[in-house]
């Protein structure tokens, strides 16, 4: 599957100091400092619904982190996911009455518009789930022959082979040489992993099951369900978690540096990867995990049920700003939870008005110290708020009076450009 299109990132002088990045599984105020090969894997939308500003505002946060790392110098290898099977989508397009692939199709089109106009940079390897379904059939398959996975008998009018990966057969395995175990990613008690497992996808309450907690890793084929050669697995498609295992590890050598995604998706998604890669290849999946707050519209949580998402698509067919849009979002450091207010983007349309006036004069100074402060920020957690703040000052501090120098304009421009990827020169 193609990504979207990236737009030229300027090149800078000077470098990034060392990324220090906060690892969820961790805990407490932990910050790692991150060196070494770069790569990195966000999990990527389930195309019914796209882009809402919990999407926005996690792919722009890591865009932030890949930005960062480039400007460091290093290379960086990035992978990103699009679940364009699952339930949910299925749901949508029996109740809208379209077909399915239509649907995912005509969502993931947006998708990529929303991306370009947010300035986010593209993946490497762009994959879905569909094209993946030859990888993971024999993934599962092996999970079944080493024992931590087996089949559901059907009850209640489900069909008969429905696969689960065994979380605690799994666990044992690993305990000894000091790898996955439930809850090594989440740090989560058990009643709180039954409650977002419930509410995440889950099916705790399946009869058959050894444990409430095992994820479903092949769902057999039903009827009016599409349905893929599953080998001896039969016909039917692949759960949620085994898609992003397989995808991240065939372009992304292991562990991973970094896996990404909404606060969300600690559990179970992560969590469950995590396991089925250890699992298959007795290595972790990833060294570290990232993971961004939840984003709330006028102080309530932003949600599908509620109707009441913020699309990035709405906002800009009503004219605005994709620069503002993306600066309402890096106004606030990425791990916290925030709403989107009217306020709020009616402040970053000011900030980014009061920047591209600034620019026009700026003639007092050098750009260096706005650069380097952008870049500590940044290298401190991705802290966009004080990157952005340290804009502000250096905006506030240009003399309506001064007499513009074109050198020092375009270094501003471009670091922000190249930095925060905000374009102060429109494209």
């Amino acid at each position: 599957m193609k990504p979207w299109m990236s737009r030229p990132v300027p090149a800078l002088s000077g470098s990034m100091p060392a990324v220090h990045l906060f690892d969820t599984t961790l805990g407490g105020e932990q910050v790692l400092d991150i060196s070494g090969a770069k790569s990195l894997y966000v999990c990527g939308i389930t195309p019914y619904d796209a882009t809402h500003m919990g999407h926005a505002a996690t792919y722009v946060a890591f865009d932030l982190l890949n930005r960062a790392w480039r400007d460091a110098g290093e290379t960086v290898s990035y992978v990103q996911n699009v679940t364009d099977v699952d339930d949910p989508l299925l749901e949508r397009a029996t109740a809208t009455g379209v077909d399915w692939r239509d649907l995912a199709a005509s969502q993931i089109e947006l998708f990529h518009k929303d991306m370009e106009a947010l300035n986010v940079l593209a993946p490497d390897h762009y994959v879905g789930a569909v094209e993946s379904i030859p990888d993971i059939v024999p993934a599962v398959q092996k999970l079944i022959a080493d024992g931590v996975a087996y089949r559901v008998s059907g009850v209640d009018g489900e069909p008969d082979g429905d696969v689960y990966y065994d979380v605690d057969a799994a666990g044992k395995m690993s305990a000894d040489d000091g790898g996955w175990t439930l809850g090594s990613v989440s740090r989560l008690t058990e009643p709180a992993m039954l409650e977002f497992f419930a509410e995440r996808g889950g099916d705790p309450g399946r009869a058959g099951k050894r444990q409430p907690l095992d994820p479903l890793l092949w769902r057999v084929a039903r009827d009016g369900e599409p349905r893929w050669d599953g080998d001896s697995l039969g016909d039917g498609r692949p759960g949620w978690h085994i898609e992003c295992t397989v995808i991240a590890q065939k372009y992304l050598a292991s562990p991973m540096t970094v896996q990404g995604g909404g606060s969300d998706l600690v559990f179970p998604h992560h969590e469950m990867g995590a396991g089925h890669a250890y699992s298959l290849t007795g290595v972790p999946l990833a060294q570290h995990y990232a993971h961004t707050g939840m984003v709330g519209l006028d102080g309530e949580k932003m949600s599908k049920s509620k109707g009441n998402l913020v699309l990035v698509s709405r906002l800009r067919a009503a004219g605005e700003d994709p620069a503002a849009i993306r600066l309402a979002i890096i106004a606030h450091h990425y791990r916290t939870e925030w709403s989107w207010t009217d306020e709020g983007f009616r402040a970053a349309n000011e900030r980014l008005e009061n920047w591209r006036t600034a620019l026009g004069r700026t003639g007092a100074g050098s750009a260096a110290p706005v650069v380097q402060a952008i870049r500590e920020a940044l290298a401190n957690d991705l802290d966009a708020p004080t990157a952005v703040a340290a804009v502000d000052a250096w905006a506030a501090g240009v003399s309506p009076g001064s007499i513009p120098d074109a050198a020092q304009a375009a270094q501003i421009a471009q670091a922000l450009d190249a930095l925060l990827g905000i374009e102060l020169i429109p494209a």
